[in-house]
């Protein structure tokens, strides 16, 4: 977890999941919620479909990592959090008060 001060606004805020996965199913309405309360996009994507075409070796690497720590939780594309999400720390990074 990075937790330095972001000098520009999140803009995107991503789960990354994986079905049948529970802490996945527990991330999904912190993360959400989160992200609707700062204003900010969010997107889920499955670790196994849509991460799998990766052909970029950085990003694959990336990939292949999330793999093991769903879920994970990337601003910007920056991993933030992985396997629990601490709701008040999202929420700080998001800029938002907690």
């Amino acid at each position: 977890m990075n937790l330095l001060r972001r000098r520009t606004p999140v803009k995107l805020v991503t789960l990354v999941t994986r079905t049948g996965c529970h802490l996945c199913e527990l991330a999904h309405p912190v993360v959400e919620q989160a992200a609707a309360d700062a204003g900010v996009r969010f997107e889920v994507l499955d670790v196994d479909v849509d991460l799998a075409p990766i052909s970029d070796a950085a990003s694959w690497s990336d990939a292949a990592s999330w793999s093991d720590k769903v879920p994970v939780v990337l601003l910007d594309g920056v991993e933030h959090a992985y396997w629990q999400v601490d709701r008040k720390a999202l929420r700080r990074a998001l800029g938002l008060r907690v």
